[in-house]
């Protein structure tokens, strides 16, 4: 597996595998990506507060838009306005900017992407480390960066997220949908 970087990247955005990146947002081996226009945010719950993921439930959550003010502690969902397409040997990995978490923003790992994922905008997943202060999440702010891989031979379809994956095609931020 290899890191793409710059003009790979380039290319990467001409063919359509990452649109609604302006040419700027192209770094050295990493592409920055910018908020959406939605937030989920988890609601209190009268119900005792037990998810059980086992059985695919999700907290409740409700639905912000354009800006969050994110509380010391608290957790959201976020997505980018960038849409992916990747090909079936480009698999990429979401990395918070370090500008975001040494304000205090957090990331909570789970920003995989394997090769074929198409169609959908990355949902991210954010918590406010700072115990006296609020962020404020903005649509159209950095988000943080997409880091690209090429494997060494393509994805068998039958293998692949297009086929096997559960969030293609997502056009805004999405909440859980169970783990399989």
């Amino acid at each position: 597996m290899s890191l793409l970087t710059y003009n790979e990247l380039v290319k990467l955005v001409e063919n359509g595998a990452i649109q609604g990146v302006h040419p700027d947002d192209i770094n050295g081996a990493s592409i920055d990506l910018t908020l959406g226009p939605n937030f989920l945010i988890e609601e209190e719950s009268k119900a005792g507060g037990v998810v059980a993921l086992k059985r695919k439930e999700r907290p409740p959550m409700r639905r912000v838009y354009d800006k969050l003010h994110l509380s010391p502690g608290q957790f959201c969902l976020a997505q980018t306005l960038e849409t992916f397409n990747l090909p079936d040997d480009i698999a990429a990995h979401y990395m918070l900017k370090s500008s975001l978490a040494r304000a205090g923003l957090g990331h909570l790992f789970a920003g995989f992407a394997d090769p074929t994922w198409n169609g959908s905008v990355l949902t991210l997943e954010y918590k406010n480390e700072l115990e006296f202060h609020h962020l404020l999440l903005e649509e159209g702010m950095k988000a943080g960066q997409m880091v690209f891989f090429r494997g060494s031979s393509p994805v068998p379809l039958e293998r692949s997220y297009a086929v096997r994956g559960q969030y293609n095609g997502d056009k805004g931020v999405q909440a859980s949908k169970g783990v399989r």
